[in-house]
């Protein structure tokens, strides 16, 4: 189903943002400050908002026809997202989407799906407490307000935004203040915990592992931890680069101007510089001024981000894609029982006041039950007709499905029958070619190669450097000038050589 915002709009004094996936990390941002909430409770003051972490939302993007109408729109995005993502309909699922400003000949939207059963095990307990909440939209479009209130320049940039929390790390990417692209990756502050003790063997103190990577993080003066944390963040920057170089070749991207990178525990010392000379790209801390009073908390960004988000919403609300079921109450002159009660005060006090006045009034009342007696048939006929219509819709659809999976089936074989005649034919490549242009590289970076082994489309070259420095720019040079011709570019490990001083590593290179 696709939300819509109720037209009713009440005045607001507090934000109450939330956070779902922690116990107690709630906070009330009032009168220019930010305090924890230890309670939650119903309060129609509060401005209630949370979010969805990336994991438990499902993203695609469609274009449809500009000739389709406004009130056809909601329905046709609900039969894409099915289509494109292959919901299962036996499941009830949240759907949302965004329109994105395009010059195309066609409408483009993000649509944004949530399972319901998810979203009820972490927001009922909620809601049975405080009644309502407002707005409960995707973590990654919540740095869409850092543009809006222009902490952030949106004019001709693209950045990136790297945020870890303890179940969940995502990197979401915008281009002029607009979101692309977000994507999970495995390494979330339980798995960073989780891969630390595989790696030493044994389960340390869980604290201990976070106060640490909190307070000396890559900079730590333990050789130890600051080698498994130097292969742990080597991996993640693998997968993360790998993510970069999708989404500049699918989105047409120059460059990332600016990597941003925050966790819901705090900075983690020297991940930014170490992400700067790992993928080449400037790299930061996530923060920013939000015009609020200091505090000596340490306050997870994206409360912060929430509660941006949730003033601009409540200025205005189009651009918002909300997954919240739990919408406040109408006020009370507006509820079918505060009508009631307003009605049968009113009937009383006149049937007291003047006889002829309460059977004047219950004359309108009849009537205008009769009138909506009517109308309600009326409505009701017209609504059978409808859901005829899309039974009988649903109906061919069903058939005219099955009819494309038997035809995208024997398409996509006959391609790749095709393609892979067409490859051998005139596609094949020789190894030597990128064995000599590999080579000639690594020359000009001043690394050696001391053997070379190939195996199928994986080339292993041991290579040789005064500097281990050379190594990270080689592998930069390489994934950004053959990124089409080769599948990932990975070093397992650097090694010097404690007699010349020389660096060594072994360098796995995957073609296509």
């Amino acid at each position: 189903m696709f939300l819509k915002k109720s037209a009713e709009k009440s005045v607001v004094r507090n934000v109450v943002t939330l956070n779902t996936y922690a116990e107690n990390n709630n906070f009330i941002f009032k009168d220019n400050s930010v305090t924890p909430l230890k309670k939650l409770s119903f309060n129609t003051d509060n401005f209630i908002i949370s979010y969805v972490a990336n994991k438990h939302t499902i993203t695609t993007s469609v274009s449809i026809s500009r000739s389709i109408q406004e009130e056809d729109i909601h329905d046709i995005l609900d039969i894409k997202a099915y289509e494109e993502l292959g919901l299962d309909e036996a499941n009830s699922y949240v759907i949302a989407s965004v329109e994105v400003e395009s010059d195309k000949d066609e409408r483009l939207y993000h649509i944004f799906v949530s399972e319901s059963e998810t979203l009820n095990k972490l927001f009922i307990p909620i809601k049975t407490q405080t009644k309502y909440i407002d707005l409960i939209t995707p973590a990654p479009l919540l740095y869409k307000s850092l543009y809006t209130k222009q902490l952030l320049s949106n004019n001709n940039n693209a950045h990136g935004f790297i945020y870890f929390s303890l179940t969940d790390a995502f990197i979401s990417i915008y281009k002029n203040g607009e979101y692309l692209y977000s994507k999970s990756i495995e390494f979330s502050l339980e798995q960073l915990y989780d891969k630390y003790c595989e790696l030493v063997g044994e389960k340390i103190d869980e604290a201990l592992f976070f106060t640490v990577l909190e307070s000396e993080g890559l900079k730590s003066t333990n050789p130890d931890y600051q080698k498994h944390f130097t292969k742990i963040f080597a991996d993640m920057f693998i997968t993360i680069n790998d993510i970069i170089i999708y989404v500049k070749r699918a989105f047409e991207l120059k460059t990332i101007n600016e990597l941003y990178i925050g966790s819901s525990k705090g900075s983690i010392l020297g991940l930014d510089e170490y992400s700067q000379n790992y993928l080449g790209l400037s790299s930061s801390e996530f923060n920013f001024d939000y015009g609020l009073a200091p505090t000596e908390l340490y306050i997870d960004p994206l409360h912060y981000l929430m509660f941006l988000s949730s003033s601009v919403y409540m200025e205005d609300d189009s651009g918002f894609v909300n997954l919240s079921t739990y919408p406040r109450a109408p006020s009370f002159v507006n509820r079918a029982s505060g009508q009631f009660i307003i009605a049968t005060f009113s009937a009383i006090s006149m049937s007291l006041a003047y006889p002829l006045v309460y059977l004047v009034g219950s004359y309108v009342n009849d009537a205008k039950v009769y009138a909506l007696t009517i109308e309600n048939d009326t409505l009701s006929q017209e609504a059978s007709k409808y859901k005829g219509i899309l039974a009988d819709k649903k109906s061919q659809i069903v058939v005219l499905d099955k009819e494309i999976e038997e035809l995208v089936k024997r398409y996509d074989g006959k391609t790749k029958t095709l393609t892979s005649i067409y490859n051998k034919k005139v596609n094949y490549r020789l190894k030597s070619g990128i064995f000599h242009t590999i080579a000639e590289e690594l020359t000009k970076f001043e690394v050696n190669i001391d053997m070379l082994r190939s195996d199928n489309d994986t080339l292993w070259l041991s290579l040789v450097s005064s500097d281990d420095r050379k190594f990270t720019e080689v592998i930069k040079h390489i994934s950004d000038t053959h990124f089409d011709e080769i599948i990932s570019i990975d070093i397992d490990k650097i090694e010097k050589d404690p007699i010349n001083n020389y660096y060594k590593g072994l360098l796995k290179v995957e073609l296509k």
